[in-house]
């Protein structure tokens, strides 16, 4: 295109807006439209005919190209250095990985709403089409004043933990991201090159997107046991935004050669690590004195914009005041912490309630009792009187003693402590640093204590189930859920047929459905009316009883047999006059999910009063 005689082929870039453009359309058609109406196979075949279509405009856009040459220009060739370069690949790595490291951390620490992961994508190919527009200098200048100081005032607040603010979090995080992004990706766009040298600028600034992936998926769950990579981003960012000093006032005062620039190159810097050491050593939770405290690190870092280095250095310091000493030094260490490439766990002790908390962001995965007569006591959702606590304590009744005993999702190991004499037990885990918590007596005893030869299969439970014989447990405990997401592969209606394949005739099968934001129940109820199962729902609500902390959750569970007639033995045994057990509900129209059709749209919950809700560290 850039060597055709079209009149803007000199300056091809705007291809890239219109580029990205076409991405968003596609993010927010697909689960919107095309998820919603269409089965795997069909878009498949879809795509597979577009695709066609695209080689073929390419090779009669090529040969337009080559049937009508433009005259040629004057160019120098060959001009771009290294350094330049370098530059493309940084400033193109920054806002990639800031779009994963964000994403994780508003979808882990800050709330686990679905689909949440789409409005950062969208946010970062918005950011590519306004910097590459027709008016994109004109916004890039603009983000550029303003992204130093959104960091300073919204972005040194990485290290706060969200509790009560997560909505204001998530959108001053959000707001954060795409100022940063413009202001990046329009610095790169004002630096492009002449068209002579387009490719090796998409390449560099694919390299650097490429990185900037790598490095959050890949390299930071290695290297680090908590989210490090979000601060080390923002720093970056305000190391690489070229902006200016804030006002006249700012100018005089970094003025070479003066006594107030000396001052501020040497002496500021220091008084802002020590005032931020003082700062997090008095920590507290009033939020005048944080307040009070914080605010010359706020005036340090607001003047210092417009000097990168030390900018990025009263920041630092700023953020560090701001929680990040208590993250380094351990101040608020948990008893582990741990990180995989599924999540960040952290082990941590509620001593006003006696109990030990294991977390996945804001949410809990397992709580015992620090009490020793109450350790082997099962908590949370796995509380006697839950659906699945009813039920696994039956099963000598229903099943006999040699019951065949299996769940998935390992937690805590809170269900081991079910487990009876002469019972067969099995646990699906597909995160291995899941079951080195789990196993670590100085953290959870559950299994050391209830079930210490518990086996314990890593992999996806899917397709480890997929190997198991047919009729192999009695009872099995579908529980696998990541904070509140869900794996749609373990909602499905062939996943049901695993499921009923491994679980005898007289079996049980229960699922764990409890979720802020998706109401799992009509597309277990459809499901089930596909497949045959019989269903019953027990939402358990607990009233409060401080004398037992958090003993019990709520919670709701769905237990499935094959027949109604097992189902009614099953309550009678498991349950008190079959207490607290109703019939699954359905929903008109629903559709069950299966491996060519899922959509959670339509499982998105608008309100309710009969939903368990959790608050910002809830009990799985």
């Amino acid at each position: 295109f850039a060597r055709s005689d079209d009149r803007d082929a000199m300056q091809p870039f705007f291809l890239y807006a219109a580029s990205n453009l076409g991405s968003l359309a596609a993010l927010l058609a697909y689960p919107v439209v095309v998820e919603t109406t269409t089965r795997l196979k069909m878009q498949g075949t879809g795509w597979a005919i577009g695709y066609m279509g695209l080689l073929a405009l390419t090779v009669a856009a090529g040969y337009a190209a080559l049937k009508h040459p433009g005259q040629p220009h004057e160019r120098m060739t060959g001009n771009v250095s290294w350094a330049t370069r370098l530059r493309w690949t940084a400033l193109a790595f920054v806002p990639s990985a800031l779009l994963l490291s964000t994403t994780t951390h508003l979808t882990t620490d800050v709330m686990a709403m679905p689909l949440l992961w789409a409005i950062p994508l969208a946010v970062y190919l918005i950011s590519f089409i306004v910097a590459f527009g027709k008016n994109g200098e004109r916004a890039t200048r603009r983000s550029v004043a303003l992204a130093p100081i959104l960091l300073v005032v919204l972005g040194a607040m990485t290290f706060l933990p969200a509790g009560g603010a997560a909505l204001l979090l998530a959108i001053a995080g959000i707001a954060v991201f795409f100022v940063v992004s413009l202001a990046l990706h329009g610095t790169l766009a004002l630096e492009k090159p002449d068209a002579v040298d387009l490719t090796q600028f998409y390449l560099w600034m694919s390299v650097g997107g490429a990185l900037g992936g790598l490095f959050c998926a890949i390299i930071a769950p290695v290297i680090f046991n908590w989210g490090y990579e979000q601060p080390l981003l923002i720093l970056a960012a305000a190391l690489l935004i070229p902006a200016k000093p804030l006002g006249p006032m700012s100018v005089r005062l970094w003025k070479d050669g003066t006594t107030s620039a000396r001052v501020l190159r040497h002496v500021v810097p220091v008084a802002t690590l020590v005032l931020s050491v003082i700062t997090a050593a008095v920590f507290t939770t009033n939020a005048a004195i944080i307040a009070a405290a914080v605010f010359p690190l706020l005036v340090a870092a607001t003047f210092s914009i417009g000097k990168q280095p030390q900018a990025a250095w009263n920041l630092l310091m700023l953020m560090m005041a701001l929680g990040g000493w208590r993250q380094v030094t351990g101040n608020d260490e948990p008893i582990n912490r741990t990180r995989s490439f599924f999540g960040m766990y952290a082990v941590v002790d509620a001593d006003a309630l006696g109990l030990r908390q294991l977390k996945h962001g804001t949410t809990l995965h397992g709580v015992q009792s620090l009490v020793p007569a109450r350790a082997r006591d099962p908590m949370s959702y796995y509380a006697p009187e839950s659906g699945v606590g009813q039920v696994f304590a039956a099963a000598p009744a229903l099943f006999g003693p040699r019951a065949r005993m299996a769940f998935i999702g390992l937690g805590a190991g809170t269900l081991a402590c079910y487990a009876q004499p002469g019972q067969t037990w099995t646990a699906f885990e597909i995160d291995p640093a899941m079951e080195a918590i789990a196993r670590d007596q100085r953290l959870f005893t559950y299994i050391s204590q209830c079930k210490p030869d518990l086996p314990i299969i890593i992999g996806d439970a899917r397709l480890t189930l997929e190997k198991v014989a047919s009729a192999s447990y009695d009872v099995l405990a579908v529980d696998a859920f990541s904070s509140d997401a869900i794996p749609l592969h373990l909602m499905t209606t062939e996943a049901f047929g695993v499921y009923q394949r491994v679980v005898t005739a007289n079996g049980v099968l229960l699922v764990h459905i409890s979720n802020r934001y998706l109401d799992l129940e009509p597309i277990v109820a459809a499901i089930a009316g596909q497949t045959g199962w019989t269903a019953a729902v027990r939402h358990n609500r607990p009233l409060p009883n401080p004398t037992r902390g958090i003993n019990a959750t709520e919670s709701i569970w769905i237990i499935m047999t094959r027949t109604p007639a097992r189902m009614a033995e099953v309550m009678a045994t498991a349950s008190k006059a079959n207490a607290g057990w109703d019939p699954i509900q359905s929903k008109p129209g629903t559709v069950a999910w299966t491996d060519d059709f899922a959509s959670i749209l339509p499982a998105i919950k608008t309100a309710g009063p009969d939903v368990p809700q959790r608050t910002s560290a809830s009990p799985r």
